[in-house]
């Protein structure tokens, strides 16, 4: 007869955990991936509206936006009438700013990822994606919960030492079933929230469900937020690398 020792049977349970935790790892990995990939697609072209919301005013841009992969987009504001043809593009790790006002292309410098995009409470790093949420980011499974009616994974995002991002902690919440990002709590490096940002109105856009309204809000700043609405957008497009060029960045409609 096989008799197993308490010091056996724990032995062969630390052996077990062990080897479970890069399975467990890599797990979260690739739910932040699903998460990412469905929001963007290999490639896409989305129509969107922002609103900027303060205490005392508040204003909307009209903002049309292409991706493909994690290398190139483009963004343009195609309203308001002061703002138009004002352009952002991303091509491998080089961020550029176009200016039509006057007339005007700014290479933005890292120190400028984390700063206002268009006076908005997102980061040009939130739009134009310097960083990456799969990549620049070890992952873990730390807990669940429901929010809006969804069972979600909470999953903690910790910035690699090179990673090009000012945050000490990133949680995300990801639905289980259908990897939508629902909301997520960005920390500095003292553990202090931050900001939020939330996903709701969750629709079907181009065959897939995705949450079509985004809020930012800044925890220390109360009554501020800006809002991203979806009106439309298309996966999976043919679109090439040479799209995504200074020259283009000028005159895309």
């Amino acid at each position: 007869m096989n008799m197993c020792t308490p010091k056996k049977i724990a032995s062969s349970l630390l052996l077990s955990l062990t080897l479970a935790l890069p399975a467990l790892a890599q797990d979260a990995t690739e739910i932040v991936r699903q998460a990412d990939l469905k929001m963007r697609g290999e490639s896409s072209r989305a129509e969107i509206t922002m609103k900027i919301i303060r205490p005392n005013w508040d204003r909307s841009l009209t903002i049309k936006s292409w991706n493909k992969g994690d290398e190139y987009s483009l963004m343009l504001v195609t309203a308001p009438a002061r703002d138009e043809g004002t352009a952002y593009l991303k091509r491998g790790n080089e961020i550029w700013n176009w200016l039509p006002n006057i007339n005007r292309t700014i290479k933005l410098p890292p120190s400028m990822m984390s700063q206002s995009w268009m006076g908005s409470d997102f980061s040009n790093n939130d739009l134009v994606r310097e960083s990456s949420i799969v990549t620049d980011y070890t992952h873990e499974i730390v807990g669940d919960t429901t929010i809006s009616g969804y069972d979600c994974y909470n999953i903690e995002m910790i910035p690699t030492p090179e990673a090009p991002v000012v945050w000490g902690k990133v949680n995300v919440f990801i639905s289980k079933e259908e990897y939508l990002q629902l909301r997520t709590e960005f920390y500095d490096e003292d553990s202090t929230l931050m900001r939020t940002m939330t996903g709701s109105k969750v629709e079907e856009l181009d065959g897939r469900f995705i949450p079509t309204y985004m809020e930012m809000e800044p925890t220390d700043e109360p009554g501020n937020k800006t809002v991203l609405m979806y009106n439309e957008i298309e996966f999976d497009i043919d679109i090439s690398e040479s799209f995504f060029s200074i020259q283009n960045m000028k005159r895309v409609e």
